[in-house]
């Protein structure tokens, strides 16, 4: 289970978006109540939230999952999540929602989330998730990996895209791929850097080189990446092929 992190001198900043008023409002006054958390705007709809989240400039944004007036489909607050991300790569979305459903969670990872958390959070944990985050700290925990992972070995059918994840893993260098491995086996960059013999902040840049190199934006899409490459090579050919 996450660790939460100690409270910092300067405040974390919030923004809210949930098309429910008494839901966005419920969860500003519980967030205003706790120091160190200022929330520095909402939103009610995607348009708005894509318009004043880069002025606001928050560390962390709330996201509701389903937003039902946006043509987004039942996961518009995931396009908002991928799409901030693009313009805002250091903002921690956290992507909130009524139902546990193995479809979005896995289309928040993917759109670049660092937590996903159900509307029935009470509201100590839904703070703790907030810090944690901020902090650069994923929200999921193995067994919400297990759940995502499990959804990409039962998938059959191999897309263009698909066959073209493999060619990715080539841009890497043998080091890259080596630390890759070892994130998708869990372990911190200090745990890397230890296996390996390396300063802790020569793995961090290599980090970021290999998450520029495929084009994702968090360690957690990475190891998913490789996994299902990994997890394609190791499944029998269809009948027929």
């Amino acid at each position: 289970m996450n660790t939460v992190p100690t409270q910092s001198a300067t405040p974390v900043r919030v923004f809210i978006l949930d098309d429910h008023e008494v839901v966005r409002r419920g969860v500003r006054d519980l967030l205003e109540a706790e120091d160190g958390i200022e929330v520095v705007g909402e939103a009610s709809d995607a348009r708005e939230a894509l318009a004043r989240v880069p002025a606001c400039r928050p560390q962390v944004a709330v996201l509701d999952v389903r937003l039902g007036d946006d043509q987004g489909g039942d996961h518009a607050g995931i396009e908002v999540c991928r799409e901030l991300r693009a313009l805002m790569p250091e903002l921690a979305c956290l992507m909130l929602t009524s139902f546990d459903d193995d479809e979005a969670l896995f289309d928040a990872i993917m759109a670049g989330a660092a937590g996903y958390v159900l509307k029935q959070i009470n509201g100590a944990d839904l703070i703790a998730a907030v810090r944690t985050v901020a902090s650069g700290t994923s929200m999921l925990d193995p067994r919400t990996t297990a759940r995502v992972m499990a959804r990409l070995r039962g998938t059959t059918q191999r897309t263009p895209a698909e066959a073209s994840e493999a060619s990715q893993l080539d841009g890497l260098t043998p080091r890259e791929r080596q630390i890759l491995d070892l994130i998708g086996e869990g372990l911190t960059n200090r745990e890397i850097a230890e296996r390996l013999f390396l300063a802790e902040k020569t793995v961090k840049n290599r980090i970021s080189s290999i998450l520029a190199k495929l084009g994702v934006g968090r360690r957690i899409q990475a190891a998913m990446l490789v996994g299902r490459i990994k997890d394609r090579q190791g499944r029998p050919p269809a009948p027929g092929s």
